[in-house]
């Protein structure tokens, strides 16, 4: 069920912008503990991710040490289209490129994602740098709301099953790039969602 919000919540971005919620990310449950899974073979870094343009300049920044890391050229990390999607930040968005079964950024050595390695190794925001879309998977938006990923919706995602809620799992992401007020909202909706205890 899709419920509406107090208000609509934009991204620091300005895009995009939330305004309801399905009630199914506080239901769904998964493991969300990515960098010690050892059962999905990263199953969700199969295909390339949407980036804004924005998201790429900021990327395009650290060439060097992810050129280091990925083994590949800065001109072989996104497809050549670049679309109109008023969802993103700054309305312009690409996709990263997928190569042999996975993308670009995939780490095939240790697994996981280039982009959030090099963050954590750098003393960077994980969240300042790695693509909106993949930080706060298995959720997604769409029409201003928030939403399980389809993955997460059909049962596909491997990982679905025990462990935190789709929201919980990705409640730090959604507070960085949405704020406080949001989740604080989006805390509220949960309990609701647990009903009465006793």
């Amino acid at each position: 069920m899709i419920r509406e919000l107090s208000r609509p919540y934009p991204a620091r971005q300005g895009a995009p912008r939330i305004r309801a919620v399905d009630e199914a990310i506080f239901r769904y449950a998964y493991f969300s503990d990515c960098r010690t899974c050892s059962f999905c073979k990263d199953q969700c870094c199969s295909w390339g991710v949407d980036v804004d343009a924005a998201n790429m300049a900021r990327l395009f920044a650290h060439a060097e040490p992810l050129e280091a890391r990925t083994g590949l050229r800065r001109e072989r990390w996104f497809e050549s289209e670049i679309r109109t999607d008023p969802e993103f930040p700054g309305g312009r968005v690409g996709r990263t490129r997928a190569e042999n079964g996975g993308c670009v950024f995939l780490d095939r050595d240790r697994g996981g994602c280039h982009i959030h390695a090099y963050c954590l190794e750098a003393g960077l925001d994980v969240y300042g740098l790695k693509p909106l879309v993949s930080a706060l998977f298995p959720l997604t938006f769409e029409d201003e709301a928030l939403v399980p990923s389809r993955e997460a919706e059909e049962g596909t995602l491997v990982c679905r099953g025990a462990g935190k809620s789709l929201y919980r799992g990705s409640r730090g992401a959604l507070e960085y790039h949405f704020g406080g007020a949001f989740v604080a909202e989006l805390d509220r909706l949960e309990l609701l969602q647990a009903g009465p205890r006793g």
